[in-house]
C-alpha cells in the first residue's frame, strides 16, 4: 500500500539555507516527496541529458507527472504536433518507469474533444496520460462530463481535477494569495477516479490550519482509494509553496495514521550546511 505526495517544484528558496548545486536539488526534494509535478516542460522541452540527470537523482520509484509542452496543449491545441510530441517524448524517456504519467493541461477555453481523443489515442501504450480540463463545461453540464468521462475511459485515461476551493473560499488576505486566485481556475470539487492511479492537485492557503482543514474531504478519499487497491498522487499546492513540502508530508501522516500499512515517506536529508556542534 503506497501512497504519493508531492509538490509543484522540486526546489524553492525557503526550503535550503544555503542554496544546493543544481545536480543535488532534485535528489534533496526526493529524499521528502515521492513525486513532483513537472511544471517546467510546459515552458519548453527539456534536453536529454538534463532528464538523465533527474533520472540519476531518484529512485525508479519515484513518480514524474510531466505536463506536455504549452505549444502542444495551449497553441496548437492539440492539432498538428506530431514532430512536437516525438520530440517530447524523446527527450523524456531517460525517466523511464519513473515517469508516472503525461500530464495534458488543457487551457480553459478548450472543448474539442475530437483533438484530445486523437492526441490519447496515438500515445505509445507504455505511456499513462491524465488529462486536466479547466473549461466549465465539463463540471457543469452532466452531459458534457460523460462525455469526456467515456473518452478517458476507453483511452484508459485519469481525470485530474485541481481544487482550488479552500483557496477561493474566503477573499484572499496577502498578495500570494491575490495572486493565486488571478490565476488558478475556480472550478468544483471533483473527486471521482477514472483509473487504479487517481492524480489530485490541490491548493490551499497561507494559514496552514486552513489549507489542512480544506485537505480533509481528500484525506478521507484517499483513505477509501487506498482501501479499493488504488494507488494516489495527492500534489499540494499553497500561494507562495514555501510550505507545501511539509504540508505533503503531513498529507501523507495524516493518511498513515488512518491506515498503518502505508508504506512511509523517507527520511529527509538534511537541508543545511552541517556544523561541529
Amino acid at each position: 500500500m503506497r501512497l504519493y505526495v508531492g509538490c509543484a517544484m522540486w526546489t524553492h528558496p525557503e526550503w535550503q539555507e544555503k542554496p544546493l548545486p543544481p545536480a543535488e536539488r532534485l535528489r534533496s526534494y526526493a529524499s521528502w516527496c515521492n513525486a513532483v509535478e513537472g511544471n517546467t516542460t510546459f515552458y519548453a522541452t527539456p534536453q536529454r541529458r538534463t532528464v538523465e540527470s533527474w533520472a540519476r537523482q531518484t529512485d525508479p520509484k519515484f513518480r514524474f507527472v510531466m505536463k506536455l509542452p504549452r505549444t502542444v496543449t495551449h497553441e496548437r491545441r492539440l492539432t498538428g504536433i506530431d514532430g512536437e510530441m516525438a520530440a517530447f517524448l524523446d527527450a523524456i524517456e531517460p525517466l523511464g518507469r519513473r515517469l508516472h504519467a503525461l500530464w495534458i493541461q488543457l487551457p480553459g477555453t478548450f472543448t474539442d474533444l475530437p483533438a484530445l481523443a486523437n492526441l490519447l489515442d496515438g500515445l505509445p501504450t507504455h505511456y499513462r496520460a491524465a488529462v486536466e480540463v479547466r473549461h466549465p463545461v465539463f463540471f457543469e453540464n452532466p452531459r458534457a462530463t460523460a462525455q469526456l468521462e467515456a473518452l478517458l475511459e476507453r483511452a484508459g485515461a485519469e481525470w485530474i481535477p485541481f481544487d482550488t476551493t479552500t483557496l477561493f473560499a474566503t477573499p484572499p488576505t496577502s498578495p500570494a494569495e491575490y495572486e493565486a486566485g488571478s490565476k488558478k481556475p475556480r472550478l468544483p470539487r471533483r473527486t471521482r477516479a477514472l483509473t487504479e492511479y487517481p492524480i489530485v492537485r490541490y491548493h490551499g492557503r497561507d494559514d496552514e490550519a486552513a489549507t489542512i482543514a480544506g485537505w480533509q474531504p481528500w484525506v478521507d478519499q484517499t483513505i477509501t482509494w487506498l482501501q479499493e487497491g488504488r494507488s494516489p498522487t495527492i500534489f499540494i499546492h499553497t500561494p507562495d509553496n514555501a510550505t507545501s513540502r511539509t504540508l505533503a508530508r503531513r498529507f501523507h501522516d495524516e493518511v498513515r495514521a488512518n491506515l498503518p500499512a502505508l508504506t512511509p515517506l523517507p527520511i529527509p536529508l538534511p537541508t543545511d550546511p552541517p556544523t561541529l556542534f
